[in-house]
């Protein structure tokens, strides 16, 4: 099932649950499945940031959200929808009904708000905890794991060794590119 030293991974390889699990290790996850909080003014940012780049109903600004921070950051419906109300009485966002669903777009108003922003981080890029986290290295470590689990899973005992040595070297050259700093 596993070769020497790891356990049995199953079939059920999960990447998202790699992912999270990263995030619960280097501190930048809370709950279950649910990114650290935010504030208000980072979902308005965020939304107005989004809006920017195309009209969008709210479910897509939640989602765009939780994948654009790699799943540090899912700001909940009773965040991102009275943000958008608030939006809308600001005269900053209009809501058009498209398919039985609210698509919001920027107002010329809200548009020049969102591009006085435009400089700034976007909220999703800092949802780590300001440390710079983005999706990719958490999604890059759940590949990583992915190809891992199939080596275990299936790899003869010259292919584990190579593996081995192949995550040993990456290892080291992240510890080393640390170190230049």
């Amino acid at each position: 099932m596993g070769g020497p030293g790891f356990g049995g991974f199953g079939g059920g390889f999960d990447p998202n649950a790699m992912a999270a699990m990263f995030r619960r290790m280097t501190g930048m996850q809370g709950g279950r499945g649910r990114g650290r909080r935010m504030g208000r003014g980072d979902v308005r940012q965020a939304v107005l940031a989004l809006l920017r780049e195309e009209p969008m109903h709210g479910y897509q600004v939640i989602r765009e959200l939780e994948e654009r921070s790699g799943g540090a950051w899912k700001p909940s419906a009773g965040s991102v929808y009275p943000t958008l109300q608030m939006l809308a009485d600001e005269g900053l966002i209009v809501a058009d009904e498209t398919g039985g669903k609210k698509v919001y777009s920027l107002t010329e108003e809200g548009r020049t708000e969102a591009e006085a922003r435009s400089g700034e981080d976007a909220p999703w890029e800092t949802a780590g905890g300001g440390r710079g986290f983005g999706g990719e290295l958490p999604k890059a470590s759940a590949k990583l794991a992915q190809a891992v689990a199939q080596v275990v899973r299936g790899g003869d005992q010259e292919q584990i060794k190579a593996a081995t040595e192949i995550i040993d070297e990456a290892r080291r050259r992240v510890y080393g590119m640390l170190a230049e700093e």
